[in-house]
């Protein structure tokens, strides 16, 4: 069998090693479009808990990491002059140049044939039994198939760009800065003994009062902007001792979600049948994972559905695509709560104290009692920072408002044909419309984000009443926008808060659980459990 590989990525590379491991017959040869050092962006990082599986495949990355990577075992948060740690948190990092050119090395040995310099499309791999399509988030084999892989992207509003500095980070450090314009955000971590990676998030609005926006993203890959190298090095120069920032093609750019309803092609009119993976099929927020560990799992997946088949190729790509498939669509359905969090994350900053807004940080995709097996003491500060303030543990802070108490902060809420009517407290409180006394407003979150507006809408009118809701309950939509409208009410129109569970049981600790995130972040004032 011979097979084409386009793109000589990490995901590429591994599949050619792992396919000329497994069976010395099948021919792999690797088209890469750039050269054999080139390299865009400085540093690649894997969880501890993510490497079990790639390691057992190969040790080519383990060896990478033990020679020339960095390791470290907590997170950092700074914002406001504090720094808040977190352990349990594993992760190492590599340069990924040397990532490249250990994996090339390796591919070699394996007995694949690499080349460089050398773009190809479905018309040059054509005399191939497979063409694996890794050539990256813009993969020209995936525009050539259009719609027939129903291919969904959507863009983030918050904007980001990429660098590297060579002040040296401990490890995994979250750097939040207001400055003249607004906040911004660093993602940095160390990849060698001279040099840490960059990264800076900040909102689109916050980029434009900045000046940022008037570099030319249409001029080819290789130029960097430099405009925004100079503003951040002067923002965050107390925070890198006032090192300097490398540049690598770094300019800002939208994180595009790509989801992709089919992995592979089957053959056609003269063309092979195709298999994709890593970014050129799907990607995710860099905040919860890294597209390199997820294309070399794609890769392991590949490897052994291709050398272990009893079938043809096209049976061979369905068992691909079914055991690969559902750990990247969790990785993306973590990573878009985590990706929302940084397109808000300037409202967070002005909001919370650091303990809290490290809290909230942390605690964006998992709850408390996770955090707390891995890092049971900045829990631990997180709640004596609720206490500090309030007295009682969250779930059992009294809560008041407009005459109307609750004892604690979960809440039976009563509802009919599946809307909230009432409140348990130390009185009920009616939901509905504005009457004599207390009384709580309902708003359903929409089904997606892009009912959002017209909820934060709503939330402003009630804001605005001569007598506001004690509290807004909101219920329906999806955990994320049930989320999105309690902070909006919290944060943005300056109402409480209560969020319906839809799978709250009374008693039950993961229930528990889940509310005391929720309130101990400040995502939301209350916890509804239906009754």
């Amino acid at each position: 069998m011979r097979v084409a590989v386009a793109g000589g990525g990490p995901g590429g590379l591994f599949l050619a090693t792992l396919l000329r491991r497994a069976d010395p017959s099948i021919e792999v040869t690797v088209f890469e479009r750039n050269r054999a050092d080139d390299t865009f962006g400085f540093g690649v990082v894997f969880s501890d808990r993510t490497l079990a599986g790639i390691h057992d495949a190969d040790p080519v990355l383990r060896e990478a990491l033990d020679r020339h990577g960095r390791h470290w075992d907590d997170i950092e948060v700074r914002l406001k002059g504090e720094r808040l740690r977190c352990g349990g948190n594993g992760m190492a990092a590599i340069v990924r140049g040397t990532l490249l050119s250990l994996m090339q090395d390796r591919a070699r040995e394996a007995g694949a044939e690499l080349r460089f310099s050398t773009e190809v499309g479905l018309d040059d791999l054509r005399g191939h039994d497979l063409v694996v399509a890794a050539d990256g988030t813009g993969s020209r084999i995936r525009e050539q198939c259009g719609a027939d892989l129903g291919t969904e992207a959507e863009t983030a509003s918050a904007k980001f760009i990429w660098f590297g500095t060579d002040f040296l980070f401990d490890g995994l450090t979250f750097v939040h800065e207001r400055g003249p314009h607004g906040v911004f955000a660093v993602h940095g971590y160390p990849i060698s003994a001279e040099a840490s990676t960059f990264i800076v998030e900040t909102d689109e609005q916050t980029w434009r009062r900045a000046g940022l926006d008037g570099f030319d993203v249409t001029q080819p890959p290789g130029a960097s902007d430099l405009v925004s190298k100079a503003y951040l090095e002067e923002l965050f120069a107390g925070q890198i001792a006032g090192r300097g920032l490398l540049t690598n093609n770094s300019r800002w750019g939208n994180f595009r979600t790509r989801r992709t309803k089919r992995w592979h092609v089957p053959a056609a009119g003269g063309t092979p049948p195709i298999a994709f993976l890593g970014d050129a099929v799907h990607t995710a927020h860099f905040s919860v994972g890294s597209g390199t560990k997820m294309a070399m799992e794609d890769a392991i997946a590949l490897s052994a559905a291709l050398t272990g088949r009893s079938g043809g190729l096209d049976a061979a790509l369905a068992v691909y695509e079914e055991a690969a498939r559902p750990s990247v669509e969790r990785i993306q359905d973590s990573a878009r709560p985590s990706l929302a969090w940084w397109e808000h994350f300037g409202r967070y900053h002005d909001a919370f104290e650091p303990w809290q807004f490290a809290y909230h940080f942390l605690s964006r995709s998992i709850t408390d009692s996770r955090i707390a097996r891995r890092a049971p003491e900045f829990v631990a500060d997180s709640h004596r920072g609720w206490t500090g303030l309030h007295g009682t543990e969250p779930l059992g802070t009294p809560f008041e408002r407009h005459g109307w108490r609750s004892e604690g902060r979960l809440a039976e809420v009563r509802q009919h044909d599946g809307v909230p009517v009432e409140v348990t407290g130390a009185v009920p409180l009616p939901l509905g419309e504005a009457g004599s006394g207390a009384w709580g407003a309902v708003l359903r979150a929409p089904d997606g984000e892009a009912g959002l507006p017209a909820a934060e809408q709503r939330l402003a009118e009630l804001a605005g009443l001569a007598e506001p809701p004690a509290v807004v309950v909101v219920h329906g939509g999806t955990a994320l926008t049930r989320t999105l409208v309690c902070e909006q009410a919290r944060l943005g129109a300056g109402l409480p808060a209560l969020l319906v569970d839809p799978d709250a049981v009374a008693g039950d600790e993961a229930t528990r659980d889940r509310a005391l995130t929720t309130v101990l972040s400040g995502r939301s004032d209350l916890v509804g459990v239906p009754a």
